[in-house]
């Protein structure tokens, strides 16, 4: 196991060119080399990605950091992935590699108590615990389903809905999602939101639910559709589409009290161009809500009241962002696979806001 440090290098908004090249050839041949490795070593594997496909955060402030060398020349082949796990002090504390497939589904892991969850990838299969030292440790997997408790995390949305229940270490469907639902958030008081689409005319509705009884529901405003799914704290946010783009949301900040369509709010609806499937709705955990697009441009809310959003300054073009409390991870990487770095590649961390980032950086 490596015993690498990993550095928090400060950046103002404006940020830095970190990118490398590949001219000379040697990174592309190393890249290759990693990749066709039947036994490659994680450092190998991070260094070829050099930018990690995911962020999960235990508990203790530990990080675990997926990375995935895909093949650059073809979408079959050989590829690479690995994980990380580093500590609170920023040292690493565990480290795995595989070789894989460029065809394979990409691992990734949830924060839990004590560690993290790897997400199933079909049913409850393929579902293990890490704890925050890299052990690996077997879960309970049950066809039963769960109704939904307070501290329980929602592992896998739809087809199945599958959720964690730390206190068993079980993973479990979870029980009384409408069979007409399309999208399934589950906040930490173990309310079930769901966004149900009739097979009628009648419009999409939200749906919130706890012990199996139902709290209340409220019809998607026309002429939009629903789409994404966000809650924490009371507050819940739903994207409002129409044709093929996002063009608001419908939010509540009191449980389901209180409905607020947001069609404007400093957001600039129109620059979200890829459509619901590159949203990102996230709530950070003073309840405000991060709006963006994968790779394009992203707000966060003032307050909690999220009625007013400012646009967030990035040192790079982030294909993701993602929130964990209030800390918010920004990852810049290559759309594709490519031997070369993009400008900025790396994970950058902001823990005001988004008005300094730091990026993680490897050193020695």
């Amino acid at each position: 196991m490596a015993n690498a440090v990993l550095a928090l290098t400060a950046c103002g908004s404006g940020g830095s060119d970190h990118g490398e090249s590949a001219n000379s050839g040697g990174r592309e041949a190393k890249y290759k080399r990693v990749i066709e490795d039947p036994h490659p070593r994680p450092a190998d594997v991070i260094e070829a990605a050099g930018a990690p496909t995911g962020v999960a955060r235990a508990d203790d402030g530990s990080l675990l950091l997926t990375y995935d060398a895909g093949n650059v020349e073809d979408d079959e082949g050989p590829a690479a992935t690995a994980w990380r796990i580093v500590g609170p002090d920023g040292r690493t504390v565990a480290e795995h590699a595989e070789h894989s497939n460029a065809e394979a589904v990409r691992a990734a892991f949830k924060g839990v108590p004590g560690g993290f969850v790897r997400v199933p990838e079909e049913g409850a299969g393929g579902a293990y615990a890490l704890d925050v030292r890299g052990e690996r440790h077997k879960l309970i997997t049950s066809g039963t389903p769960l109704r939904a408790r307070p501290g329980d995390i929602l592992l896998a949305e739809m087809e199945p809905t599958l959720v964690y229940r730390p206190a068993t270490r079980t993973v479990a469907p979870l029980a009384a999602v409408p069979k007409d639902a399309i999208s399934v958030a589950v906040d930490e008081r173990g309310t079930v939101w769901s966004l149900d689409q009739p097979l009628t005319e009648d419009p999409n509705r939200v749906v919130w639910q706890r012990d199996g009884r139902t709290l209340g529901s409220r019809a998607v405003p026309k002429p939009y559709t629903g789409d994404i799914l966000a809650a924490r704290g009371g507050i819940a946010a739903l994207s409002l589409t129409r044709g093929e783009g996002v063009r608001g949301l419908l939010v509540t900040t009191d449980g389901g009290g209180h409905w607020r369509t947001v069609l404007d709010g400093g957001i600039a609806w129109r620059d979200l161009k890829r459509g619901p499937e590159s949203l990102v709705l996230e709530l950070l955990s003073d309840g405000r809500l991060l709006v963006g697009e994968e790779g394009g441009r992203y707000w966060l809310a003032d307050d909690r009241t999220n009625s007013a959003f400012h646009e967030l300054r990035t040192p790079a073009a982030f294909t993701s962002v993602s929130v964990d409390g209030t800390t918010l991870y920004g990852i810049a990487d290559a759309t594709t696979a490519t031997y070369d770095l993009v400008k900025g590649e790396g994970l950058w961390i902001s823990r005001d806001g988004g008005r300094e980032w730091r990026r993680h950086q490897q050193r020695g």
